[in-house]
């Protein structure tokens, strides 16, 4: 199969163009600059993605550099995470380097430019020197001691060195213009003195360059080549130029550019009030699953790779926007359908009683650790009379449309036999208690006998009970309420707090998972991805939901939810017939739509899908083989019913329809199918 061809982004061209002009490709670099003053977080894989990526597009370095020019918010712990993080999604860097490292060169480049009457000390107020700078429609003021002399800013810059004077007394500025149209060319500050210890040059110093010093100085003693930086810093780039111009006397001269920061709606990026979080323990630490950090979604079960492969779909933009945080998840459950082994669990059980089935027997079936990889191999799962189902799974009175457990109605229980309803034991309350059925005995799942395919509608997921093991589940949801939790103006990013954003339960789950370890994932089957948790002991297990089978967040309503305790949350309902024409109408262009518009697409036929029947998907098996956007559509639709238990993917049509999908000779149609 033809390699695909995959655009260069904007950053990408702009090399490309540097190398046709004769620019050496043996002398670029790039570089990561963190300041180590929190944990890394999902805004912050877009700059490490796009920095070492290009460094593995043109086998080129990429130096780590921790920007630690602020002893007041800076900590060995971060700068540990930090490296820990940037490992774990798969970069390796050329250098480990410091601020801190070149603050004898920086401090050596303050004192010739104070000699070159380029630099002078300022002895104002903040508020002063902020008045005095203008705005963007009037010019600035001169400072009354921007004329000082050589000697005497030099004099005063050994004392701010010397740690004389207290903080605040006396700053560096450049002398540039005062009245420069962009303000940041106006005399801005380089060394403010800052009388805390660093956490690793200890108190060797009193005064500590400013970003702008420190960006493109760093930049240059590095040798980088192409400085890129988040949009915000576009204003700043001539006086990134002037400061390197003003040191540089040979070798390469680094160039800044800028690209869009990536944002997630429902989610704060401020390093700021994400401590916050921490601070008011309104979360358990940096690493807590609900946090955006890296370690965050590291210990939630996100894996590097649906990470990256996120942060390839968002791509590499010159305007800031808004990204739904539905397209992270989507890229979680693509990663994980394909590695993550099936098991069974049940987190809201109703017992079960096969009336017919022996009291003193258990079966050890046989069932499928994924279908998604033939190496995975089979498991065992205890089979026996009593067992648990999940109680939503069962309706005394059920309409037509209702295609699980109910009286008189027969479902199949995965890899096992079909049961039929037969009567119910309810408590004082009239809650039931226990579910009677009666089994086919002859219709296990793979026996080959007649009454082993016999079509039922729905399929549903089970435990022994006599065999079942005791977890503790955390359901973790979305920590914010709102869309835009820190745009409001009125509120505070605090009031938006979803108050049921983590809810620990017991579950009960199969025995295969008895021995587990931290990190390893799974899909409980008809309910969604879950990984061990760190806290896990011999005596208790515990897992974190990582993410569920289906988006629950994109049916809600998009205004503030009224989240009472003891009434769920409502859901908006979809006709079904609505459902499957926005399908189809979704599927008409769904081939030709870029790769990021076709993900999203997917996803929303995804949603979609929950809301249509297998007889209704049916009828569009037969679609015309010219139209690959409807026939993918269906496919993906396809998934999800059988997910819901709704199709068997075993069953004549289907597996038809996915064998001619897998040989149809078009790579949408054949990579789908085979993900299926």
């Amino acid at each position: 199969m033809a390699e695909t061809y995959k655009a260069l982004n904007f950053i990408e061209q702009i090399v490309e163009e540097d190398l046709e002009k004769g620019f050496n490709r043996e002398n670029l670099r790039f570089r990561f600059p963190p300041e180590p003053n929190g944990y890394l977080h999902i805004g912050h894989c877009k700059a490490i993605c796009l920095n070492f990526g290009l460094g593995e597009r043109y086998n080129a370095p990429v130096n780590l550099r921790f920007d630690d020019t602020n002893p007041s918010k800076e900590e060995k712990e971060y700068v540990d995470a930090i490296k820990s993080d940037i490992e774990w999604l798969g970069f390796t860097w050329d250098k480990v380097c410091y601020s801190s490292d070149y603050f004898g060169q920086l401090y050596t480049w303050a004192v010739q430019l104070i000699k070159d009457g380029k630099a002078y000390i300022d002895s104002q107020s903040s508020a002063t020197m902020a008045e005095q700078k203008g705005t963007p429609t009037s010019p600035g003021i001169n400072s009354p001691y921007r004329e000082r002399s050589v000697a005497e800013n030099l004099e005063l810059f050994q004392g701010m060195k010397n740690g004389d004077f207290d903080e605040g007394m006396h700053v560096l500025r450049a002398k540039i213009d005062m009245k420069a149209p962009n303000m940041l060319l106006r005399d801005p500050l380089l060394y403010r003195v800052i009388k805390k210890a660093h956490h690793r040059t200890g108190t060797d110093w009193f005064i500590y360059p400013m970003y702008d010093w420190a960006h493109g100085e760093s930049d240059y003693i590095e040798q980088v080549s192409h400085s890129l930086c988040s949009l915000e810093f576009k204003p700043h780039r001539p006086l990134y130029d002037w400061l390197v111009d003003e040191v540089y006397t040979s070798g390469i001269k680094p160039k800044q550019r800028e690209f869009a920061r990536l944002n997630l709606n429902y989610t704060i990026m401020s390093k700021r009030k994400l401590l916050t979080l921490v601070e008011e323990k309104v979360v358990n630490g940096w690493d807590d699953p609900r946090m955006p950090t890296v370690s965050g979604l590291r210990r939630r079960g996100y894996t590097p790779n649906a990470i990256r492969n996120f942060i390839d779909a968002v791509g590499v933009a010159k305007r800031d926007n808004i990204i739904d945080v539905s397209l992270l998840e989507f890229h979680i459950r693509e990663d994980l359908n394909k590695t993550a082994p099936r098991v069974m669990a049940v987190l809201d059980p109703v017992k079960v009683v096969i009336t017919n089935y022996p009291d003193d027997k258990t079966e050890w079936l046989d069932a499928e650790s994924n279908p998604e990889d033939e190496s995975a191999g089979e498991r065992k799962v205890p089979f026996a009379k009593e067992l648990f189902i999940e109680r939503e799974d069962f309706k005394e009175d059920s309409g037509k449309k209702y295609f699980r457990l109910t009286l008189g109605e027969e479902v199949r229980l995965k890899n096992a036999y079909i049961i039929k309803g037969e009567s119910v034991i309810k408590d004082n309350n009239g809650n039931i208690t226990e579910i009677h059925c009666s089994y086919d005995v002859n219709s296990l799942s793979g026996s080959g006998t007649e009454a082993s395919q016999r079509k039922v509608k729905g399929t549903l997921h089970w435990v022994a009970i006599n065999h079942a093991i005791k977890a503790e589940i955390r359901l973790y949801d979305r920590l914010f309420l709102n869309e835009s939790p820190d745009g409001d103006k009125e509120k505070d990013f605090m009031d938006f707090i979803n108050p049921h954003s983590l809810q620990k339960i017991t579950g009960y789950l199969e025995p295969s998972l008895k021995n587990v370890q931290p990190g390893e994932m799974f899909q409980f089957q008809r309910i969604g991805y879950f990984n061990v948790d760190k806290d896990s002991t011999n005596d208790q297990l515990v897992f974190n939901r990582t993410v569920p089978l289906r988006d629950t967040w994109a049916k809600v309503s998009q205004e503030k939810p009224v989240v009472k305790k003891e009434t769920p949350k409502p859901q908006l309902q979809i006709p079904q017939k609505v459902s499957l024409d926005l399908i189809k109408k979704s599927g008409k262009k769904l081939a030709n739509l870029p790769d990021e518009k076709r993900l999203n697409t997917i996803a929303e036929i995804q949603e979609h899908a929950k809301n249509v029947s297998y007889d209704e998907l049916r009828e569009l098996f037969n679609t015309s083989a010219k139209k690959v956007g409807t026939r993918l559509a269906v496919l993906e639709t396809l998934k999800i019913l059988i997910d819901m238990g709704k199709a068997e993917k075993t069953g004549q049509e289907v597996a038809q329809f996915i064998e001619e999908m897998k040989t149809s000779g078009n790579e949408l149609l054949e990579n789908s199918a085979k993900n299926l």
